[in-house]
């Protein structure tokens, strides 16, 4: 097995497509078409988590953050980025970065977060945005049932938790070949009206080229007539951060007790409490001050997070606690997630959980 048959493997588990724009996901060292030896899966591909790789025989790293974020001009090993990257080129080790692409699925980082705690009922704290398209194409009758299912065999019409979603349409459409046509149904030069069905289906907008494909090889028109849109609607299974309920109410003394001892938080920040029972809870794995707002208009009681600032404290307006219970704390189970998910995908390969802690941030 070569490096780059893992990668629709990864995709399964966290869609490239799905990653902020801003992002650096995917092979970002090595040669994909190398030997698969193992997988080494860890948080931060550090040069310390290389060597772990190279002493178990692992030419893969699965990381989740990327170690190569800002572009770099030259090579020559002067910090922990350009070490880690040299010490995985000598050693032919490739490492890929999976990150906001896993950040943004509804059974990512946050799921696994809201899991962590015991939430239920939770939804999408941020969806994402134009990320829809919508295509609506015309056939006949006789073609209309071919084509719409190959549309939802491509990916289209999935909303939710409903697939082979369409609306369908019966009119009447009108066309005129000239000289140079070869039309399948009338003949050349002339007028021709016919019953036609308009198939609306809906689909995740990285999914544009096979999609467009597919309806082509499976219309039976010469020009096929057909129209694309984005939209504007939110997606309401991708996107950042999550909100869920508790199973029961909690005083903030003891869920703040249960976040410590289940995120393994060894320090949390926090605005003023509240004097209130916490029921509802928002979750926003790694840097999420973006986000308060969202958790407030969605009335949460509390927004777990990481990385905040001093002033984006008073953003709660004793409203709701802001918390920061560490940006590795917060993102603590993916590790163990994306390993398990390989070892039952690739039973017959050493798939290895790093040992090395990555986190940088100390406590007294």
């Amino acid at each position: 097995m070569k490096i780059h048959e893992v990668f629709p493997i990864l995709e399964e588990l966290a869609p490239l497509a799905y990653a902020e724009s801003f992002d650096n996901v995917g092979l970002l060292v090595g040669n994909q078409e190398d030997v698969l030896s193992g997988i080494l899966v860890c948080h931060d591909a550090l040069e310390e988590v290389v060597e772990e790789a190279i002493s178990h025989k692992c030419n893969l790293i699965v990381c989740f953050h990327p170690i190569l974020f800002a572009p770099i001009k030259k090579l020559t090993g002067k910090n922990y980025v350009e070490r880690a990257i040299l010490k995985a080129i000598k050693n032919d080790v490739a490492i890929y970065a999976i990150h906001t692409a896993l950040d943004n699925h509804h059974k990512g980082v946050n799921k696994i977060f809201c899991d962590a705690l015991g939430l239920v009922n939770t939804k999408i704290l941020v969806p994402k945005e134009k990320f829809i398209k919508k295509l609506e194409v015309y056939t006949v009758p006789e073609n209309e049932e071919q084509l719409r299912n190959s549309l939802f065999a491509a990916g289209a019409g999935r909303i939710g938790n409903y697939d082979n979603c369409s609306f369908n349409l019966t009119g009447i459409g009108t066309y005129q070949g000239d000289e140079n046509s070869n039309p399948k149904i009338g003949k050349r030069g002339e007028f021709k009206k016919a019953t036609e069905v308009k198939i609306s289906v809906t689909f995740e907008s990285h999914l544009e080229a096979p999609i467009l494909k597919t309806m082509h090889a499976n219309h039976i028109y010469e020009e096929v007539a057909y129209e694309l849109y984005e939209l504007l609607n939110e997606h309401q299974n991708i996107g950042l951060g999550m909100i869920g309920e508790l199973v029961s109410p909690m005083s903030e003394s003891a869920f703040f007790e249960h976040v410590k001892k289940t995120m393994n938080a060894q320090g949390i920040r926090h605005s003023a409490l509240l004097n209130k029972p916490i029921k509802k809870v928002a979750v926003l794995g790694g840097s999420g001050s973006f986000a308060i707002k969202n958790a407030m208009q969605q009335e949460a009681d509390v927004f777990l997070t990481a990385d905040l600032k001093y002033h984006q404290f008073y953003e709660a307006e004793n409203r709701m606690i802001v918390a920061d219970i560490g940006h590795y704390e917060s993102e603590s189970y993916t590790k163990k997630y994306i390993s398990d998910f390989l070892i039952k995908k690739l039973p017959n390969f050493a798939i290895v959980s790093s040992n090395v802690n990555t986190n940088p941030i100390k406590y007294l």
